[in-house]
């Protein structure tokens, strides 16, 4: 009697936690669905499976490098994408002109430079819609793709970004040449030493980038790389 008394408790036992792990399993399963989806309109490299790269240069600042930056890129016949806060296009609409007519892509880096991981849904899609507006009014092309400064984000960022017909953009190779450490050698390694297939190579206009281009390019060129625009590579 004792016997089957000890077997029904731990066959209520067993039955117990199978139900747990089947509740744990379910869940799981829901939740890797739900990141599917939610990172399924974000890009951290291209799509292509061939040796062709774009850079994204992010622009809130930087003026006096910008001009340099074109030249070195006109010189190699490259067109690039460059992603502009609102806030910077509006103060500087010769030099997004000027960018614009050496047919390179535009995209938008929301109006302020700002964490809009921290903003709701409205926030979101105000920050980025106005900086569309901006680029608009200035160029003429309402631009489709979306870089988070910092690469900050959350759901209301990439459904208020889809919603208004962007592509959110991040990178798979970072140059970090915003930091004051970051010297020419150490930017040109950093992109080497990660480059692959459809690779998407973040840079900023600053003095060490202009140094580090032309050597990049280089190395880029003569291992059977193209270089282009977020558009080339998705």
């Amino acid at each position: 009697m004792r016997f089957m008394i000890i077997s029904k408790k731990l066959l209520i036992a067993v039955c117990f936690i199978l139900i747990l792990l089947i509740i744990f399993s379910i869940y799981l399963t829901i939740n890797n669905k739900s990141k599917e989806v939610f990172y399924e309109d974000i890009y951290y490299k291209g799509t292509k499976e061939e040796k062709i790269v774009a850079f994204v240069c992010n622009v809130d600042w930087g003026n006096e490098h910008i001009n340099d930056m074109l030249r070195i890129f006109e010189e190699n016949d490259i067109y690039i994408s460059f992603f502009l806060t609102g806030r910077w296009a509006k103060e500087n609409p010769d030099i997004v002109k000027q960018i614009h007519k050496y047919n390179h892509e535009i995209g938008n880096h929301g109006y302020n430079h700002i964490d809009y991981s921290q903003l709701s849904y409205e926030q979101n899609k105000e920050e980025i819609s106005k900086a569309n507006d901006v680029i608009e009014e200035i160029i003429g092309i309402r631009p489709n793709l979306f870089g988070p400064p910092s690469g900050a984000f959350n759901e209301n960022t990439v459904k208020a970004a889809k919603d208004l017909g962007s592509k959110v953009i991040m990178w798979s190779v970072d140059t970090i040449d915003w930091r004051e450490d970051s010297t020419k050698e150490l930017i040109y390694k950093r992109v080497t030493s990660k480059i692959e297939n459809s690779s998407i190579v973040l840079m900023h206009p600053t003095e060490n980038t202009v140094k580090a281009l032309p050597e990049i390019i280089k190395y880029l060129f003569e291992n059977g790389y193209k270089i282009g625009t977020i558009s080339d590579v998705i």
